[in-house]
């Protein structure tokens, strides 16, 4: 073999080993570049993440979100719920008015013996609701003597004195001290006034030939669902 023979094959050899070699370089820049798709899919993975992170958090947020309209319907059920004690308490009173004169039917009655002092006035629920007897009566018992038979404090009931259909409330009037030396007048019919009502309620008294008052020493007691020793002892 020639020389200039060998100078080609040698030629050849190196060009084969160059293209061998380039395409080694080549290779490795193939797996770089696959190593970049690597990165890219780390990349989409932590994209990925990063959105299910925030899809996540999406869905942590409607869930605060559920949590507040169920809070909040909570809360507004609340203020109903409120709303509706407030109501029912508001209705409660309405539901209980004041017992008027069209309401009741009252009656007196004298109470022990001789010297009549006092006198019971009922006064019964013939309606067909409840009602409350407010206060006390305001009884006029003389045409001559306009003012109100005075009222005694402690006979006030702690509670309100609240009256079913057929019920009864009772009031304890004084007439007289019962001394002889009294002005004393008779009296077989007087009126009353009730609380919260301007109606006019005449009472008959005329049973055992009526009864006896002194203007100056009568007083009334408060309604009450029953007479009670000492606070009605007056």
């Amino acid at each position: 073999m020639n020389a200039s023979r060998r100078t080609a094959l040698f030629s050849v050899a190196a060009s084969a080993a160059l293209a061998l070699s380039l395409t080694a370089c080549q290779s490795g820049d193939g797996t770089k570049a696959g190593g970049a798709p690597v990165a890219k899919e780390s990349a989409g993975a932590s994209a990925a993440e990063s959105a299910s992170a925030s899809g996540t958090g999406g869905s942590t947020g409607n869930a605060v979100g559920t949590a507040d309209k169920s809070d909040s319907g909570a809360s507004s059920g609340g203020t109903s719920g409120g709303s509706g004690t407030s109501g029912s308490a508001a209705k409660g009173s309405a539901a209980t008015p004041v017992c008027h004169a069209k309401d009741v039917k009252v009656s007196a009655e004298r109470q022990d013996g001789p010297p009549y002092t006092h006198i019971i006035l009922t006064a019964r629920n013939t309606s067909s609701h409840r009602c409350e007897m407010a206060g006390f009566p305001h009884i006029q018992f003389l045409e001559s003597h306009k003012q109100d038979v005075p009222s005694v404090a402690k006979s006030k009931p702690a509670a309100p004195t609240v009256l079913n259909p057929g019920d009864p409330a009772f009031a304890l009037v004084k007439l007289s001290d019962g001394g002889v030396d009294e002005d004393n007048e008779p009296v077989s019919a007087f009126q009353l006034v009730l609380d919260g009502d301007s109606a006019v309620i005449t009472v008959d008294s005329s049973a055992g030939g009526g009864i006896a008052v002194d203007p100056a020493k009568s007083l009334t007691g408060y309604w009450t669902t029953e007479l009670r020793n000492g606070a009605d002892d007056f």
